[in-house]
C-alpha cells in the first residue's frame, strides 16, 4: 500500500471518529441541555462535546492503526 493511501486511510479514519462520536454527543442533547428547569447546562457543550469528539477520533484512528497493522502482517 502506497503512502499516499496509507495518508487517505488515515484521515479518512478520522473523519469517520469525528463524525461517529459528534452522533453519539447529539443522541438527547436537548434534553441534556435542558436538564435543569432553572437555566440551561453549557458543559453539554463546552465539556461533554470535545470529549466526544476527542474519543470518537482517538477510537477510528486506533481501528485504522489496527487494520493497517493486520494488512502489514499478512
Amino acid at each position: 500500500m502506497g503512502q499516499r493511501t496509507q495518508a487517505a486511510g488515515g484521515c479518512l479514519a478520522m473523519a469517520l471518529g469525528w463524525g461517529a462520536g459528534l452522533a453519539v454527543w447529539s443522541v438527547d442533547v436537548r434534553g441534556r441541555f435542558w436538564r435543569f428547569e432553572q437555566a440551561p447546562d453549557w458543559s453539554v457543550l463546552y465539556a461533554e462535546l470535545p470529549i466526544a469528539l476527542l474519543g470518537g477520533t482517538v477510537a477510528g484512528l486506533a481501528l485504522w492503526a489496527v487494520l493497517s497493522r493486520l494488512r502489514r502482517s499478512r
